[in-house]
């Protein structure tokens, strides 16, 4: 493990210390006749555009770059009880990926404009949410970024979510690559909701249960404190096929007839979770506000595996005479905490905050076995692996607007602000139970003095390790840190009353990158061509620093591993740090920062009040882009090069090795539309309907990693076919979404429909690539309000029970990838009712 005094400790917590006594102390005193005026630090570029965030509209015409507001009606009346898929569901350029296996089934990628989630800056109140601590490596993401997991935020503490569809790096962090969520709180001082809500998929499988509830308080002379509770428990469940009549699973004929043929239960895990959360503000008088938040969860998932087979030799007879499916056992807890202050002085708008976040990920198993420990094996493990991140920042923001200065005679708008980020990932090794290798060896006559299969099988040799499991060893054990200090500063001019320039720039350093310092340029521009129809563009630059995840993962995985020809195999697979002796030997190394451009262009508009469109195209550039290798295996069963290459570094030959390398440089594009619409029918009701397309096209410009020679020779390439198909065919070209919500006295009908583009799978062996179509989900929710507090609901997702197509590669255990990565969920339809109250 890595030894050094924690950077926060001499540098975060200093600076922390510093603004808040500084700060906080001087600005108490301001003069009381400064006014009260609120700081904006949303995802919008002006205090003007800020106020038109909080409207009903889908939309907002007004500003510079594109932004979509999603109220908490909307991400109720989607049906999903997590947050992540509820936006998902609203959003055309946000797509939810279906990790189905494993660690990563909790955990999933909510990609934008086809762009992991590394590249979208994810803010609560204006302010950065810290990351995950579990490293993307799943089915449409294995960028090695840990993601924010948003689904740690109670969906009933949302007011809104704000989401800024362009570049924001210059304002927002240098990662803001492809947009900001910005998820605001509640904030009513009064007012109470409870609710509750149960459904299944049309199978019978998956319930799920939710509570929901949050009440406000009021605070002082126009003060606030919101407390909001979201707990959920859903039931496993799982929709892939049954083995192939020919497939074994044991040695006898009689038992082998009576096998149920249910070689697989992968899907979505048994969970349970809750999340908490405040949000608090207090005046003390018209120049000072104090305000905190906090969010808690925890959530325990039950993930099921691929059936260890009793004719395998992860069989243990003594143990498991009938087989074994292996658990995951997982265990996230996540919080953070936030305390600041804001007002005015002299006519700066002011604020400064500190936050603190940390997400733990801990791992152990209720069932399985390290074979290579025979019957004396444990059974069970309750420490496995633990992932752990932590970040502490603070934020002091200046805001002014000036009707005019000096050579410039119209309003000027000029923010500017420090912030200080600390952040520390960290892994801790588990039992060495769970990945030494025991002394066991199967016998070769059982004790009836028979011939023992499995001897005649494997030779006597079991699998190594603790089954499904992923491990950490000491050696694995990473400890990375970093301190960013950076400064931005921005302006928007507004030369005429139809004409908006914005310029942003941002300076950020780096402790622990050889190139420590970076500028990011962000230049917008709105002009309104008519009273209704105005023109908009913007161009940044962004760096987006190598994550402390991709850096210093490393661990040892004993699940399965996909071959070149597609085929899901038992394998030991490792992960090794980029810059370790085996990562260089096959042209690995220190990682690089990926830097970006972005240009967007786009028409805005509004001919009616009731009425607004938005058309905006893209072009998205990353230099550098850092992804996992493929998985590299020897060909000839370990006696081929590659096999040399493990020996030659202390590997096993059969080993299965990945790291993360700067891999890419590629191009995306496209095209957002946005409308939305009110129709009022009088005694019939109204209706609110709405359309959301989005386009995108993703290319390789080039390619930035290079395979040794020798390998090469056996058929091996570091990044390969597989890698590419990730970034340009593994999420749908276009989404569209048709809305439509219609209200009549105390009726709503809320009806979906959304159509996601086809996708493709590719493998090493191009022969193996895979296409699925494209589908229509329809999705539809039904309540009424009695008493004006009491409303009753009943809905549906995928009322049609549409699934992906099963094009995927045919594997004789029931198909684990039968359906592709589809952009939805794959187990088809499901049904759900809920009760709310209000008061």
């Amino acid at each position: 493990m890595i030894d050094r005094e924690p950077i926060c400790a001499r540098s975060g917590l200093r600076l922390s210390g510093l603004l808040l006594a500084v700060g906080l102390c001087p600005l108490a005193q301001a003069d009381e006749a400064a006014g009260d005026t609120q700081l904006q630090t949303v995802t919008v570029t002006s205090s003007r555009t800020a106020e038109k965030a909080r409207s009903t509209l889908r939309t907002v015409v007004d500003s510079a770059t594109p932004i979509d507001i999603i109220n908490s009606e909307q991400l109720l009346k989607t049906g999903r009880a997590e947050l992540s898929e509820a936006i998902a569901k609203l959003l055309p350029s946000f797509n939810f990926g279906t990790n189905i296996a494993g660690y990563q089934s909790t955990v999933r990628p909510l990609n934008n404009r086809s762009l992991n989630p590394a590249y979208t800056v994810v803010l609560v109140n204006g302010k950065r949410r810290h990351n995950g601590s579990v490293p993307a490596s799943g089915s449409t993401d294995n960028s090695g970024h840990n993601p924010v997991d948003i689904d740690m935020i109670p969906v009933s503490a949302v007011e809104r979510i704000e989401v800024l569809k362009d570049g924001a790096a210059a304002r927002y962090g240098a990662d803001g690559i492809a947009g900001v969520i910005n998820i605001i709180l509640r904030s009513d001082p009064y007012g109470t909701h409870v609710g509750t809500s149960y459904g299944q998929l049309y199978s019978g499988q998956g319930e799920t249960a939710k509570f929901e509830g949050n009440t406000g308080f009021a605070l002082g002379g126009g003060g606030f404190l919101q407390i909001s509770l979201d707990a959920r428990k859903r039931g496993q469940a799982y929709w892939l096929d049954k083995a192939d009549s020919g497939y074994r699973a044991y040695f006898e004929d009689d038992r082998q007839a009576a096998w149920d043929h249910r070689a697989l239960k992968n899907g979505d895990p048994k969970l349970k979770a809750y999340n908490w959360a405040y949000n608090a503000e207090l005046p003390f008088s018209d120049a000072l506000k104090l305000y905190s938040y906090g969010t808690y969860g925890e959530r325990r998932a039950r993930v099921q595996n691929n059936f260890r087979l009793p004719n395998s030799n992860a069989s243990i007879p003594e143990l498991f005479p009938d087989g074994y499916f292996p658990l995951n056992n997982i265990e996230d807890t996540d919080y953070q905490v936030l305390f600041g202050g804001k007002g005015a002085l002299n006519a700066w708008d002011w604020d400064l905050s500190t936050t603190y976040g940390r997400n733990r990920n801990s791992h152990s198993s209720d069932l399985t076995i390290n074979p290579s420990y025979g019957p004396e094996s444990p059974t069970s493990f309750d420490d496995l692996a633990t992932f752990q991140f932590e970040q502490l920042s603070t934020n002091f923001d200046l805001r002014r607007t000036f009707e005019a200065i000096p050579l410039l005679n119209f309003p000027v708008e000029m923010a500017m602000g420090l912030e200080n980020r600390w952040e520390r990932f960290r892994t801790f090794d588990g039992d060495p139970q769970a990945y030494t290798v025991g002394p066991y060896t199967y016998p070769q006559y059982l004790a009836d003095g028979s011939p023992n299969p499995l001897y005649a099988a494997y030779g006597g040799r079991t699998a190594i390790g603790a089954q499904a499991a992923v491990t950490i060893r000491p050696e694995n054990e990473a400890d990375q840190q970093r301190n960013t200090s950076s400064a931005y500063l921005s302006f928007v001019f507004k030369p005429t009353r139809r004409w908006d320039i914005g310029i942003a720039g941002r300076l950020e350093h780096y402790d622990d990158m050889p190139e420590n310092e970076n500028f990011s340029f962000n230049l917008t521009s709105r002009y309104e061509l008519t009273d209704t129809l105005a023109l908009r563009g913007n161009f940044g630059t962004g760096y987006r620093a190598p994550s402390l995840t991709q850096i210093g993962y490393s661990v040892t995985d004993n699940r399965t591993a996909v071959d070149a020809d597609g085929n899901v195999v038992p394998a030991l697979r490792r992960t090794v740090t980029p810059n370790s002796a085996l990562a260089e030997a096959l042209g690995g190394g220190d990682l690089e920062s990926e830097r970006t451009k972005n240009l967007g262009i786009g028409l805005t508009w509004q001919p009616a009040p009731r009425t607004s469109v938005t058309l905006d195209a893209y072009v998205i550039d990353i230099d550098d882009r850092i992804m996992l290798s493929e998985n590299l295996y020897d060909r000839q069963a370990g006696n081929g090069a590659f096999g040399d290459v493990l020996a030659s570094q202390g590997f096993a030959r059969t080993d299965w090795i990945s790291f993360y390398t700067n891999a890419f440089d590629t191009r995306t594009r496209g095209v957002d539309l946005v409308a939305d619409h009110w129709t009022p029918f009088g005694r019939f009701g109204d209706v609110r309907w709405t359309l959301a397309f989005n386009w995108n096209n993703t290319t390789i410009r080039s390619r930035t990693s290079s395979t040794p020679a020798a390998l090469q020779g056996q058929g091996i390439e570091l990044i390969g076919h597989a890698s590419e198909g990730t970034l340009v065919s593994a999420s749908p070209h276009t989404k569209l979404i048709l809305g439509a919500n219609w209200t009549l006295g105390n009726l709503a009908v809320n009806l979906l429909n959304t159509r996601y583009g086809s996708v493709e799978t590719w493998q090493q062996n191009e022969a193996q690539d895979r296409s699925f179509g494209a589908k229509w989900l329809t999705d539809l929710d039904i309540s009424y309000t009695l008493f004006n507090s009491l409303t009753l609901s009943l809905g549906g997702t995928n009322i049609f029970d549409v699934r992906p197509d099963k094009n995927g590669i045919d594997n004789p255990n029931g198909g684990q990838a039968v359906y592709g990565n589809p952009p939805f969920h794959p187990a088809g339809g499901a049904w759900y009712t809920k009760l709310a109250y209000d008061f």
